[in-house]
């Protein structure tokens, strides 16, 4: 039996994989489906918040700006991920901005809502613990490996982390459909847009990987590990 359209995205989503076709159909049900345009900003920081966002399609970039007004990229996000979360726990503003890279469709489920579906699923409050366990402990991972590595390295890093978070993995080898644009790719790295495009360069010229326009493939996934794991 082949489960309607709206509950198979949801059970794409890490918090709602436990969940019978049934329960998913409840959720769905109190969600609203809203599509943002490219370059849109759907979420602004410490703006006050009632809403986890699911994305059904599309990309959004999590950013925030340091000190010196720089944006900083936090996290790049696709379909069946998640955002919002923290804010509806806590009751506090929002904690960064939230933009979207492109055309971009998401689920939208209100604070009260989210709160009732944790209290009728308790399987959910136990996987969104674990997905933020996981977030926590990558965000931790990632800010070690940048910190301790120079420019040159860190856009390896940054681009192994791309990999992990957007890549199509198939017999060893990594597809990035759409490679963030560049200064994007310098926001997460801290590092420049100059840098970035001589890091690619030297990248391919190695051999461990191929661009055609946005599309980046990694051949040998194993190996850029090694490297930048």
């Amino acid at each position: 039996m082949v489960s309607p359209p709206g509950v198979s995205i949801l059970r794409e989503v890490p918090i709602f994989t436990e969940l019978d076709d049934e329960s998913l159909d409840v959720i769905m049900g109190m969600t609203v489906r809203r599509t943002f345009t490219k370059n849109t900003m759907i979420v602004i920081e410490e703006a006050q918040a009632d809403t986890l966002y699911i994305i059904e399609s599309g990309s959004v970039k999590i950013t925030r700006l340091n000190e010196d007004g720089r944006e900083v990229i936090l996290a790049l996000l696709g379909p069946s991920e998640f955002f919002g979360e923290m804010a509806l726990l806590d009751g506090q503003g929002r904690s960064a901005n939230v933009m979207a890279l492109e055309d971009t469709v998401l689920f939208n489920l209100i604070r009260r809502d989210f709160l009732d579906v944790l209290s009728r699923f308790p399987s959910i409050s136990i996987q969104l613990l674990r997905e933020m366990t996981l977030r926590l402990r990558k965000s931790d991972e990632q800010i070690k490996s940048l910190s301790l590595s120079d420019a040159e390295h860190r856009i390896g890093i940054t681009l192994h982390r791309i990999a992990e978070d957007m890549g199509t993995f198939k017999m060893g080898e990594v597809v990035i459909r759409k490679l963030p644009y560049q200064q994007d790719i310098a926001n997460m790295a801290g590092t420049s847009r100059e840098t970035v495009s001589r890091m690619l360069k030297h990248l391919e010229a190695r051999g461990l990987m191929e661009r055609d326009g946005r599309r980046l493939t990694i051949h040998d996934y194993a190996s850029f590990s090694r490297i930048f794991g």
